[in-house]
This record gives C-alpha cells, sequence and structure tokens, in this order.
C-alpha cells in the first residue's frame, strides 16, 4: 500500500520495443491514441505510448483500480489531473531514453529530467533563463561545472513550473533558486502563493543526467526512489 506521507519518485528507461508496445497502446484512452497516431516519428510515437501506458499501470496500482478505466483531465493550462481521484497528484518527464515518475497525495508536484549536454549557447541560455542571482552564481564557477549546474538551475525552474501547472509561460526566470541554498526558493511569481512554501530536491541519477523534485507544503525529507521495470 504506497504511502500518504511520502513522494515516491519512479525511474528507468524506456524500451521502445515492438514486445510492450501493443501492451502499452491498449492502455491508453481515446484522447491519448489519438494524440500518439499524430505523432509522425515512429522513436517517438512508441516513446509516447511507452511513456503514457507505464504511468497508466503505476496509477492503477496506487488506486488498486483497472489501468484502462482511469480517467485523466487537462486543467486549464493543461496540465494532467485524476478526475476521480484529484488528492493523488502525478507528474512525469523523459529526456532521452530515461523516464522519471513522481506521485504524491495532497500536493502539489513537478518533476523533470535532462541529459547534460554541452551548448555552445550557455551563456546566452544563462542571460534568458536565470535571474540575476543565479546567473552571478553560474557566471562564478569554474568552466568544468558550468554545463552540470546549468541544468541543474534548468530542472528546478522546470519541475516547479510543472507544479504549478503553469507551464514555461509563468516565466521561468521569475523562479529564483537561491544559489547557496538549492532546497529553497528565492522569489516565485506572486500567483504561485510563498516562496517559503516550495521545496525542491535534486536527485543523483549519474553524471550524464540531472533530476529534481518540487513539492508545496511538503517536507521532502519523505522521498522513496524506486526503479521501473518493463
Amino acid at each position: 500500500m504506497p504511502d500518504k506521507n511520502t513522494v515516491d519518485i519512479w525511474q528507468g528507461l524506456i524500451s521502445t520495443e515492438e514486445l510492450h508496445y501493443q501492451r502499452y497502446y491498449a492502455l491508453l484512452d481515446a484522447a491519448e491514441q489519438a494524440h500518439a497516431e499524430r505523432i509522425t516519428k515512429p522513436v517517438l510515437h512508441r516513446r509516447y505510448v511507452e511513456v503514457h501506458g507505464r504511468l497508466r499501470l503505476l496509477l492503477a496500482d496506487y488506486l488498486n483500480e483497472n489501468p484502462v478505466a482511469i480517467r485523466i483531465g487537462k486543467s486549464e493550462h493543461g496540465k494532467p489531473y485524476l478526475i476521480e481521484h484529484p488528492q493523488l497528484a502525478f507528474n512525469l518527464s523523459h529526456s532521452g531514453s530515461h523516464l522519471i515518475m513522481a506521485l504524491g497525495w495532497d500536493c502539489q508536484l513537478g518533476i523533470d529530467v535532462e541529459c547534460c549536454k554541452n551548448r555552445a549557447t550557455l551563456a546566452e541560455l544563462v542571460h534568458k533563463c536565470l535571474a540575476d542571482e543565479e546567473a552571478a552564481y553560474w557566471h562564478a564557477l569554474p568552466d568544468a561545472m558550468k554545463t552540470r549546474e546549468f541544468y541543474r538551475f534548468w530542472t528546478r525552474k522546470e519541475a516547479f513550473v510543472k507544479a504549478t501547472g503553469r507551464g514555461l509561460g509563468l516565466g521561468i526566470n521569475r523562479c529564483v533558486i537561491n544559489p547557496v541554498h538549492p532546497v529553497e526558493f528565492l522569489r516565485v511569481p506572486e500567483e504561485c502563493g510563498p516562496a517559503s512554501a516550495w521545496r525542491v530536491r535534486d536527485l543523483d541519477l549519474g553524471q550524464d543526467r540531472c533530476a529534481a523534485l518540487v513539492v508545496d507544503n511538503r517536507e521532502l525529507a519523505r522521498i522513496r526512489v524506486n526503479d521501473l521495470i518493463v
């Protein structure tokens, strides 16, 4: 039985194997299947089907329901939620072949994972995405640390805007992480409540990936990381 006082993280690799494809496709509702059919690139199509099929299987375990019967709605800004069980919050992210999902009760949460890739335009992205305090911290770092630390800032901010349900339109540079104490925010948009209500947790997934979880009104000492099995 899932612990309702714990935020669960599930992480693993996306297989996109034909053997599993039909099983996952059969779990999707009509809207999800229609969305999948609009994705014409085969690898992206299979990835969408697997990610959303595995999400339904995971939700079914938590709710003790048939995965096909779970009804998923969309908020005004497009964040998915459970129509019959809105008290169970969930969010997912994938980058390359890596998938990560978060589930928690009676909270708002968001999660993000990114592959850490060197970019020639990194300084431009810092100027665009980071607030002054964050950018000053980043520019003072040794060059060897700059790529990974940029992605740490990015995943924290992306997880936050996903938790709020507003997405990148909220303004990612308005969500300001404390650079010297990155489990907390210095500032968030006024409509998101006080910055002190939000908690951040970086997740260690290896040198080539960064991931972060953001939750409101929940002490993040209670996190359980689990491995997804195909």
